[in-house]
């Protein structure tokens, strides 16, 4: 079992625009998608901070709309927020705030061996990276610049350094970096 934060990124370092956007990801095309289904067939439970819940709501479910789809997760699923969100009929997500140590627990017992997927954003990858909880980092770099936007992993990790575990294209506009968090 692994805590792994899985996400596309630009190639300086962003996983979304100044607006919350992902349409320069979009825009790319599909081939970041090429492992998900492997990847996924690891994953017990996930994590994931408000912005991204809201995201998926705004862009994705549409709750209301004609154009709205279900929660595209069967697994359990956290969402860290300090306000109140919406939740969703028919979907296992559990809203907390606060440390993310016992939430952790909860999802390790939830995952029954599986890996954890915490999709981010990057400052609740980093809280479970400064409690000691995150073994893997799989970034998909997609080829473009934002020059600004929220920052990939918004920590200092220097020492020990990261290990790089893998290294793979995805058609003409990706490259996928894997790798292990060094414990001290």
């Amino acid at each position: 079992m692994k805590t792994q934060y899985y996400t596309a990124c630009s190639l300086d370092g962003f996983i979304a625009d100044d607006h919350h956007s992902l349409d320069w990801l979009f825009q790319l095309g599909n081939d970041a998608d090429a492992d998900i289904e492997t990847f996924m067939a690891g994953v017990g439970a996930l994590a994931m901070g408000s912005s991204t819940y809201e995201w998926m709501l705004r862009h994705h479910v549409k709750p209301g709309q004609p154009d709205g789809q279900p929660w595209p997760y069967a697994l359990p699923c956290w969402v860290f927020s300090s306000r109140e969100q919406a939740a969703l009929p028919g979907a296992d997500i559990h809203f907390v705030r606060g440390d993310v140590r016992p939430v952790h627990a909860e999802m390790v017992a939830a995952a029954k061996g599986r890996n954890l997927w915490v999709m981010g954003g990057g400052e609740l990858v980093g809280q479970f990276h400064d409690h000691g909880l995150l073994d893997e980092l799989i970034v998909t770099i997609g080829s473009v610049t934002l020059g600004s936007g929220a920052p990939l992993l918004p920590r200092r990790i220097v020492s020990p350094p990261l290990r790089l575990l893998d290294a793979k294209a995805f058609g003409t506009g990706f490259a996928q970096l894997r790798y292990e968090v060094v414990r001290a």
